[in-house]
């Protein structure tokens, strides 16, 4: 089975509203979701959505939630997402993301979630038990280990056929794909599309403080640049930033991963090559490139976090953003659930 001819083209993507979005989320997922705005086909809905029922996967203060969710919606606005063109919605305002899953667990076996590799690397940061002990006894809750489910629902529910993703979610949209096709030849209808992946040519963006971890904003704020992060804390973030003892800037993942990962910043900060910043700062010292790679960050991001306090200002503005958003995909999804309610013989 493809996408089919019949599917409109629909191109969806969810961030989690856990800690402020960061340079790697703005240089991978958020940049394209802006650019996609302007490539994609007028014809084409994008939908954005603030995933907050996957947030609770980890245990979150209920207050620092509500409020996270507000400051992602600001610096998705801020960034560029058009809500005249995409829309942008909080998860749990649909219930139908929740009825989906329910039906896709009944579905899903459960040796497809076992070999995810997304929720042992999430429990093992929020762990002190082994793999093996979570999966004999309680250290591992329901919701951690079938998250992947609710997001085949949040991905089919609108039966989106495009998915932008890094290459830390291609497990998942196989899965997503798995569902979808058990689904359709277990009713005999080709009620899904098996959606496609859309992949950033951007490279990952690693940790300040250990370079062979992608930067996450489930870490330690020393680990990463917010897009938030005022001209100050910036600076005093990249000068502790892991580096080595030689005394010149390469380019050499290998056996100068914490300087590779910096060149990379600047690169795809400045949108140049990693040759041309090796070219221009390759006599510096560590010292004269990181203040130049500061330099960079505080030129680039200036506009953002100006529009992000222009929106914290207008939070009335945001909400009705959101309420916007949540009403348009509502719609979507409830027309889609009604059909599968049917098919499925709950009306």
């Amino acid at each position: 089975m493809s996408t089919g001819p019949h599917f409109p083209e629909l191109i969806l993507s969810g961030i989690q509203p856990t800690g402020s979005p960061h340079i790697g989320n703005f240089l991978g997922a958020l940049s394209k979701w802006v650019s996609l705005q302007r490539t994609a086909h007028d014809s084409v809905t994008l939908l954005y959505p603030i995933v907050d029922l996957h947030a609770l996967t980890i245990p979150r203060d209920p207050e620092q939630l509500k409020k996270s969710k507000i400051e992602t919606a600001i610096v998705l606005l801020a960034c560029g997402i058009d809500p005249a063109r995409s829309y942008i919605f909080e998860q749990s305002r649909i219930p139908a993301h929740t009825e989906l899953a329910w039906l896709f667990n009944c579905i899903t076996p459960m040796g497809w979630l076992s070999r995810m590799t997304q929720w042992k690397l999430k429990l093992k940061t929020n762990s002190q038990f082994s793999e093996d002990e979570v999966l004999s006894f309680s250290g591992l809750c329901l919701g951690l280990f079938s998250y992947p489910v609710l997001q085949a629902a949040d991905i089919l529910l609108y039966k989106a056929t495009h998915v932008p993703i890094g290459d830390d979610q291609v497990q998942h949209l196989e899965l997503t794909r798995d569902i979808a096709q058990m689904f359709n030849k277990m009713y005999h209808q080709n009620v899904f599309p098996l959606p496609l992946s859309i992949t950033t040519s951007a490279k990952r963006i690693m940790s300040l403080y250990d370079p062979s971890k992608k930067m996450s904003k489930s870490d330690p704020e020393n680990t990463r640049i917010n897009l938030s992060d005022p001209p100050t804390i910036i600076a005093e973030k990249i000068k502790k930033s892991t580096s080595d003892s030689l005394k010149y800037i390469t380019y050499d993942p290998e056996t100068r991963p914490a300087i590779a990962n910096l060149v990379t910043i600047y690169a795809t900060m400045q949108g140049i090559t990693i040759d041309q910043v090796v070219a221009e700062h390759g006599k510096s010292d560590i010292k004269t490139f990181k203040d130049a790679l500061t330099q960079v960050l505080v030129e680039k991001l200036s506009p953002i976090q100006e529009e992000i306090q222009r929106l914290r200002l207008e939070q009335g503005y945001v909400q009705q953003v959101l309420k916007n958003g949540a009403e348009k995909a509502s719609m979507i999804a409830e027309n889609n659930l009604d059909e599968i309610r049917s098919i499925v013989g709950l009306k």
